[in-house]
């Protein structure tokens, strides 16, 4: 049986419960000392600060009544537990942001502290101390049995982990990789993130079957993992295999955009460059036996007004060795190309035979895997060497 409610404690709790900025202290905090949440991205924030609150409101209500967590307490913080399971969070990281989280609340209710007694200050730490190891038990007990779940249905517990890695919930690479060791799955790296279509738009919807078919024709054992987003495959494989796609995807009849240049911890960032590519590139930058890579998704980017990367840096993505100062004169050679129109043009205002200039654009199309004669290709070759510094 509980005593009767404190009238101190309940001043003190509804003034610490009704202060906004208590909550955000809880968040910065969290946020600042617990690596895991310091790399939370924008979006799951919210989630963040609706536990934050729920929890201090629950814990202060407990202190004032004398109260302990009920069962509906501990089924809500199982649920939590489960949730961070899933998206990959480790569950010492969670319980390590209650600690701090105790603290702040620790610190709110000491600035109130006028009319509070020994007693209550006692009473304040014993309940806290209580639920924090009572969820201690309840949250790695249900952690443990989702991850379990998880790895029981690995195929599906191996798209979950690709779904987190593009929507950006990982939070960190030492998270990822627990994860990743939990699955028995080696991630590689370096990567290609590769995401396809069919060329005739197929269905509103992507079967996981079809990802999965198309991954089991370029994967490499353990490393490889695919999901879908829509109408699309989005497929992680090792950098090695970028070779092989665009052969394949010709075969099948589908288009892609691969990216192989950013690392671990930016597979939503590529996935983003990759998507956005293929929602807004021409039908002609599409060719047989070619996909689009880095390269053409920065130019797309760049075009579409929301560059991920500087001018130079596109710039020496597209160009490659172009840049450097000894392939100045096929640097020479495109532009001379690209203004004057032909070959022919171009060779005569270099002052050169019209086969030595098309040999210098053989060499360009060697160096960069870009052919100056394509359309598409030759407005990325012509975007690059114009913004380049």
């Amino acid at each position: 049986m509980t005593n009767p409610p404190r009238r101190s404690r309940i001043r003190v709790r509804d003034e610490v419960v009704a202060d906004p900025h208590v909550v955000e202290a809880v968040v910065a905090a969290v946020h600042e000392q617990v690596p895991v949440y310091a790399a939370l991205d924008d979006s799951r924030l919210p989630e963040v600060r609706a536990i934050a609150a729920w929890g201090m409101d629950r814990l202060l209500h407990l202190w004032a009544n004398d109260g302990t967590l009920s069962r509906a307490d501990l089924r809500r913080f199982r649920g939590i537990a489960a949730a961070r399971a899933a998206d990959g969070r480790p569950v010492q990281a969670v319980l390590r942001a209650y600690r701090v989280a105790a603290t702040v609340l620790t610190d709110e209710v000491a600035a109130r502290a006028p009319g509070l007694t020994a007693e209550d200050g006692l009473a304040l730490a014993r309940t806290l101390l209580t639920a924090l190891d009572t969820l201690s038990e309840e949250m790695a007990t249900a952690y443990a049995a989702t991850t379990e779940d998880l790895a029981g249905d690995r195929d599906r517990a191996l798209r979950l982990l690709l779904d987190d890695l593009i929507a950006g919930r990982h939070a960190s690479v030492g998270a990822l990789t627990d994860r990743s060791a939990r699955l028995g799955v080696h991630l590689p790296d370096p990567y290609c993130l590769l995401v396809a279509e069919p060329t005739n738009g197929g269905g509103p919807d992507m079967s996981y079957e079809a990802a999965a078919g198309l991954l089991a024709a370029l994967g490499d054992g353990g490393t490889s993992l695919s999901t879908v987003r829509g109408s699309r495959a989005v497929l992680l494989l090792p950098a090695t295999a970028v070779g092989r796609v665009a052969d394949l995807l010709g075969e099948r009849a589908w288009r892609g955009c691969a990216i192989t240049g950013e690392g671990l911890d930016r597979i939503a960032v590529a996935h983003r460059l990759a998507a956005d590519a293929l929602d807004t590139a021409p039908a002609h930058a599409h060719r047989p036996g070619r996909i689009l890579t880095d390269a053409d998704a920065h130019v797309l980017a760049l075009l579409a007004g929301h560059p991920a990367a500087t001018a130079d840096h596109i710039a020496r993505l597209v160009l490659g060795p172009l840049t450097d100062p000894e392939q100045r004169h096929l640097l020479e050679a495109l532009t001379a190309y690209v203004d004057a129109g032909s070959a022919t043009a171009a060779a005569r205002a270099l002052h050169l035979h019209p086969q030595s200039l098309r040999y210098r654009l053989r060499r360009i199309n060697a160096l960069t895997s870009r052919d100056p004669r394509d359309p598409w290709q030759r407005l990325t070759l012509d975007i690059a060497r114009t913004i380049r510094t």
